[in-house]
This record gives C-alpha cells, sequence and structure tokens, in this order.
C-alpha cells in the first residue's frame, strides 16, 4: 500500500488544517447524513478525497461506497445501475455513498441525469462531488452552466493556508514511523512548501527517501 493510502485520516478529527471545512461538515451530517449531496474544493492534496470517504463512511460500509475516480467514469452504464440500487439500502448500516472526483468534467448527459437524481436523493444516499480549485473555475468546461447542480449541494472549500506546519509535523512523524526520517522538522517545511502543502506529493517524496541522510 502506498504511504499515502496507508496514513490516509480516517475521522474527521485526524484531518488536519480544515477546520472551518471540518466544522461546517460536522453541522451538516449532524442535521441529517442522508439525502445530502456536497461539493468539496480545493488544491490537490489537501484532503478533498480524505473529507469525501470520511462523510461517505459515517453511514456506508465499505461495499456500499461507489467512488469514481474521474466524471469520466459516470457514463451511462454506471448512471443507469446507481437509478437501480439507490433505492435499495446497503449492507450493514443501509447507507449507500457515490463519489465523484474530478467533478469539473461532467459532460452534459451526466450533469442533466444527476439534477434529477439530486432532486430525489433517498434519506439513506448521500453525493459527493471533488474538484481542484482549477477545475473549479473552469466547470464542465465552460459549456454547461454549472449553477443548477451547485445549488444542490453543500459547497465546501478547502483551505491551503496555514498547512505548512501541521503537514510538515504530520510528514515527520510518517517518515519516523516508516524509518525514512534523518532531517529536521525544518526540511519538512522546505518540503511542504516547495510541494505546495500537497500532502501525497510530500508523501511520495519521503517513500522515495529525500528525508534520509
Amino acid at each position: 500500500m502506498l504511504i499515502y493510502e496507508q496514513y490516509r485520516p480516517q475521522t474527521f478529527d485526524e484531518v488536519l488544517g480544515q477546520t472551518k471545512a471540518v466544522a461546517t461538515i460536522r453541522r451538516i451530517v449532524e442535521r441529517g447524513w442522508g439525502g445530502q449531496a456536497f461539493w468539496i474544493s480545493g488544491a490537490s492534496g489537501t484532503g478533498k478525497t480524505t473529507l469525501a470517504r470520511i462523510i461517505a463512511g459515517v453511514r456506508a460500509d465499505e461495499l456500499c461506497v461507489r467512488e469514481f475516480d474521474s466524471a469520466d467514469s459516470l457514463d451511462s452504464a454506471a448512471l443507469d445501475d446507481i437509478d437501480r440500487e439507490q433505492y435499495m439500502y446497503g449492507w450493514g448500516r443501509g447507507g449507500r455513498a457515490y463519489i465523484v472526483n474530478e467533478a469539473h468534467g461532467l459532460r452534459g448527459m451526466s450533469v442533466r441525469r444527476l439534477l434529477g437524481f439530486l432532486e430525489r436523493i433517498p434519506a439513506h444516499v448521500v453525493w459527493i462531488f471533488t474538484t481542484t480549485n482549477e477545475g473549479q473555475q473552469h466547470l464542465f468546461d465552460g459549456q454547461i452552466d454549472a449553477s443548477p447542480l451547485l445549488s444542490r449541494c453543500h459547497e465546501i472549500r478547502l483551505t491551503n493556508q496555514g498547512l505548512c506546519k501541521p503537514f510538515a509535523e504530520r510528514a515527520q512523524a510518517i517518515a519516523q514511523a516508516e524509518n525514512l526520517d534523518g532531517r529536521p522538522i525544518s526540511a519538512y517545511e522546505s518540503l511542504a512548501k516547495s510541494c505546495k502543502n500537497n500532502m501525497r506529493m510530500m508523501l511520495q517524496e519521503i517513500a522515495a527517501g529525500v528525508m534520509v541522510e
């Protein structure tokens, strides 16, 4: 397993540097997990997919979470499957979750289908879309009006500010646990800056041995 996946946060409390976003999500989830849709945007490596998976895991067992790596994967066949299955309760805790990463690439057909889905989300279902900041600025290639879909979602924007220190401290702790550490905390702070606070990129560099002297 890749280091980044091995040490991915599993709970809201473990998410670093996104206090405001986490607090907002928690308030929404506490009022009722199902029947909701989230749109999470932020810079690469700041926790979008992590938060999506944590939200999904509140009520949906792993086998009842469908995650699409990109909007292109959400084709007609996948949407037909979802249309059939979303009204059935999932295994275990009964919930079902759908995660769509790189959601800025959604095509017209998918957006039209999704608008119908999001108008009547079952009480045991949650939808979570994630996109980068760059994708957020160019939603759906500018060919489709994004506002109807966004208006059906809770918009959560992740910050890229104030992440250097907590990311450096976490990366150093992981490096130590993996016997890949040999540098002071200042070196991890420099790594965080060079990686633009992208934790995934930082851990990939650490796995490659950049902190081993």
